[in-house]
């Protein structure tokens, strides 16, 4: 077994923090509610609806996390321009072909599991930061179909921002499956994510579930002295 000799350094802020609990909280109040709209059942009672207003209340609360989930959404945007260097948007993105080579690298680790192989990044790693961007990109698909189809019922001028939706994707209907689409493409990546950080956290000893609470994470001396001497050599150049 390798050993390092670790630092413990100080990676994700707390919007940082902050937008993940908050957004993995809309998710499943979503992902929930979603689900019961589209697929409602059976309730029994010997009451009028009105009375009950079950079905008021679950899309009510569908609409308030909604828009939790847009406005956590932009300032994420926000904040990977002006955050620290583990949140910025170059992380995210593939520009180079080391980046892919990274991501190469992770997806033999932690699919092919093969070892003596490892891989040190102090924040994301490309294939995690790759990940992300795409699921950022389904934030907004579900941001623009699911306001689209809301707007036929709601006076919100936020909501009206985005009439011209169906039309585009040909009408509700065909909004309402990829709404519903994407809704499970969620629930997929929610599970590989959190096997993912449990994994890497088992095998590397990072912190890495922790670190989402604190901000702090474990980092090998090697990885952190690699990444400074890349950002000197990326400003001189």
């Amino acid at each position: 077994m390798s050993t390092h000799n670790l630092r413990r350094v100080f990676v994700w802020e707390l919007p940082v923090r902050f937008f993940h609990w908050l957004n993995a909280l809309a998710i499943v109040v979503l992902c929930v509610t979603g689900y019961l709209i589209g697929k409602p059942p059976a309730l029994m009672s010997s009451g009028e609806a009105y009375e009950r207003y079950v079905f008021g209340w679950i899309r009510y609360i569908h609409f308030v996390a909604a828009y939790i989930f847009l406005f956590n959404f932009i300032f994420r945007l926000y904040w990977g321009f002006v955050g620290n260097k583990y949140a910025n948007w170059k992380n995210f993105i593939p520009t180079n072909r080391k980046y892919l080579q990274e991501i190469w690298q992770v997806i033999k680790i932690d699919i092919f599991q093969l070892k003596g192989k490892e891989h040190l990044a102090v924040g994301h790693n490309a294939l995690a930061g790759f990940s992300y961007f795409v699921v950022f990109i389904l934030f907004a698909v579900q941001i623009f179909t699911g306001f689209g189809l809301y707007e036929a019922m709601s006076h919100s001028w936020i909501a009206g921002l985005f009439a011209w939706v169906p039309a585009l994707f040909g009408g509700d209907f065909a909004l309402r499956q990829i709404h519903h689409i994407v809704m499970w493409l969620f629930i997929l990546f929610s599970i590989v994510h959190i096997y993912l950080v449990f994994y890497h956290d088992y095998v590397e000893g990072r912190g890495e579930v922790s670190s989402m609470g604190g901000g702090w994470k474990f980092i090998e001396e090697e990885a952190f002295l690699k990444e400074e001497e890349e950002e000197v050599l990326e400003k001189t150049s």
